[in-house]
């Protein structure tokens, strides 16, 4: 349900390391559980810059409104169009189908300080 492959966030997110400096982050099972159905997400534009820990992107369930924040520092170089008509990909598919958004990042050791899946289970109480 956490791959181990991937780093996580205290805030629910996960970033999956790609080619050297990019970055593929979504939201995680338990965060996607703890939605519930998403109906609704709001993208960041490719090209926008961001800083880590910073909101960019809103997912809007039938239960609340949750910010999505940048794992890493760096530039938003793709985003998943496809979430714009089928939102429900996160709760089908978080790790896959459901991601959000691609960074470049500045400084790809910065991914070093993230969770691992370990860490980031024992953070939700499943470990």
């Amino acid at each position: 349900m956490y791959p181990e492959e991937l780093k996580y966030t205290k805030e629910h997110e996960w970033l999956r390391l790609e080619d050297g400096r990019l970055a593929r982050v979504g939201v995680t099972h338990y965060a996607q559980h703890q939605l519930g159905d998403v109906v609704f997400v709001e993208l960041p534009a490719a090209g926008d810059a961001v800083s880590a820990g910073q909101s960019i992107a809103v997912v809007e369930s039938v239960k609340s409104v949750s910010d999505i924040y940048a794992p890493v520092s760096g530039r938003i170089v793709e985003v998943n169009s496809a979430l714009e008509d089928q939102p429900e990909l996160i709760n089908e598919d978080p790790y896959g189908r459901g991601w959000i958004a691609v960074i470049e990042m500045d400084d790809p050791g910065q991914a070093d300080g993230l969770l691992t899946a370990a860490e980031y289970k024992a953070h939700i109480g499943e470990a």
